[in-house]
């Protein structure tokens, strides 16, 4: 497992824009950040994707999600912590491809982040998944991210879950369901036009 959580790359920056070979605009990686980590699992990146996205599993093998609540079709709330101790945050999806690549930002306001999750394929027929995160602090939490301590117990976190999630994805061999749509600016994207009256909100998770 690789990783890289030097804290002199941790300047905000907000990932542009890149227009991939089939004329679609994409966002860019997040190319400053604080904590970056990978690990390969041993089942087809389709797979790995479809489980990743299901994201009211999250609490079945993570050490620190407890719940998992949809608000809007791209908006997500998390409850996590440990012991008697919780935290509730709201998290907004604003690109997803499928088999490939989801981006996210937190609505927290103090401290909040964004991060961005990418499935490749391996020469051995399984997934390299890797996880970027951007704290993004303000006010006097600026001082604690600065510090290699507190970037060291992210990444520490996010590879825990990263081995946590590999485990459980291994075991089960399949997926538990999918959602395989598209997401683009925080929108989902639909295939054929929604009737004009149409209410009917389209989950973006199982």
């Amino acid at each position: 497992m690789a990783h890289a959580d030097d804290a002199q790359q941790a300047v905000p920056n907000t990932p542009g824009t890149r227009t991939d070979g089939d004329g679609v605009t994409r966002r860019r990686p997040l190319r400053e950040r604080h904590v970056e980590e990978t690990i390969e699992v041993a089942v087809p990146v389709r797979t790995a994707y479809n489980q990743w996205t299901q994201f009211k599993t999250f609490p079945r093998f993570s050490a620190v999600v407890r719940d998992v609540e949809q608000i809007r079709p791209t908006v997500t709330a998390w409850s996590i912590g440990y012991g008697p101790l919780r935290h509730r945050f709201a998290v907004e999806i604003l690109e997803q491809d499928p088999d490939a690549y989801l981006a996210w930002r937190g609505l927290e306001q103090h401290p909040s982040h964004q991060g961005e999750v990418e499935f490749r394929p391996t020469g051995s027929g399984g997934t390299a998944i890797t996880v970027r995160i951007l704290l993004e602090p303000r006010g006097a939490a600026r001082v604690l991210t600065r510090s290699s301590g507190a970037t060291r117990l992210t990444a520490r976190l996010v590879r825990g879950e990263l081995l946590n999630f590999k485990h459980f994805i291994e075991g089960l061999g399949q997926e538990g369901g999918a959602w395989r749509g598209t997401i683009r600016n925080g929108r989902v994207q639909h295939d054929h036009p929604e009737p004009p009256r149409s209410r009917v909100a389209q989950w973006p998770v199982g």
